[in-house]
Formats: structure tokens, sequence, C-alpha cells
């Protein structure tokens, strides 16, 4: 991989990382979820989003495989570093003031089968929720009665016939 092997080249290792860049599935759900929750929680390093196999993230990342970035939440550090799966999810927590301890434990063995697991199980309920029939990840339209406050989420108030556009049958 080119990215890895830049950073490689640079000694990415031994580099302090200053800005993380998160690749996220703008599709689905739970990725938006985290992406808006992440978004929301004091940072000790800058994190971006960036929707996974968009324009933007093959312009900024060529040597990425980019339809893996879709099915693997990935990480970049501004070095070049490469985050994937369990790493990714700990490094974007390293990255929050009130989770870097918590990162910390994550990255030990014991710990790390803890993130995996995590890992695992988001996973599984994106795949079997994510995408599925129905509502599927689908847009809540606030015509259908649907609204979002980020700090409460969606809630559902029955649109009225005031305006006359409901239909009476």
């Amino acid at each position: 991989m080119a990215a890895a092997q830049a950073a490689h080249d640079r000694g990415a290792q031994r580099v302090p990382v200053r800005r993380l860049t998160v690749l996220h599935d703008a599709g689905c759900p739970l990725c938006g979820f985290l992406r808006d929750w992440l978004g929301r929680q004091p940072q000790l390093v800058p994190l971006e989003f960036v929707p996974a196999g968009s324009a933007e993230a093959t312009a900024r990342f060529p040597g990425l495989d980019h339809r893996a970035t879709l099915d693997e939440i990935t990480v970049v550090g501004d070095s070049g570093q490469v985050y994937r799966g369990t790493a990714a999810w700990i490094v974007t927590l390293w990255a929050l003031r009130e989770y870097r301890a918590m990162s910390h434990r994550l990255s030990t063995p014991a710990g790390a089968k803890l993130a995996r697991s995590a890992v695992l199980a988001a996973a599984k309920w994106r795949d079997g929720h994510g995408r599925a029939v129905g509502w599927g990840g689908g847009v809540y339209r606030r015509a259908d009665g649907w609204s979002y406050d980020p700090r409460l989420g969606w809630s559902y108030q029955r649109p009225t016939c005031a305006d006359g556009a409901c239909s009476t049958g």
C-alpha cells in the first residue's frame, strides 16, 4: 500500500500525530451516529470526518484500498499512519480527552480482546440493521413527522392535517 509505504519511509511511527482523518461509511446509520458522537466530544487531537469511498477520500489517500474502507473503519494520521478496525477505534478514542485513559487500557493484550469484541458486535449489528429492508438506515423525513436534536436524538410527532396536505383515507 502506497500510503503505508510512504509513512514507513518518513518514519511515521516516531512522528507525533497532530490530526486524524476518520473515514466512515456515510450510508450507515450506526457510522453516522458514531461520527456525530465523536464530533461532539472534547478532542486532544482534532478529528476530521470524510466519507469512505468518496471522491475526497480517494483524492486525499490514493494509496488506500477504498473498497475496504467501506467495510471497516479506517483512520489516517497526518503523517501517513493508517489504522484499521480495532486499532482505528482505539486511536480514535485516544484522540478524545475523556477517553484517552480508556484507549491506553484497550491497547493492552486483554483490552484489545474487549475492543475487538465491541468492534465485532458493532459490525454484526451494522450488517443486520444498517442496510436491511424496511427502515434499513433510510432517511427520517421532517414531512413524515421526524425531527432530530443532537442532544436528544430522534423524536416523532404525528403530522397534522392543518395545512390540508395529509390524506383522509
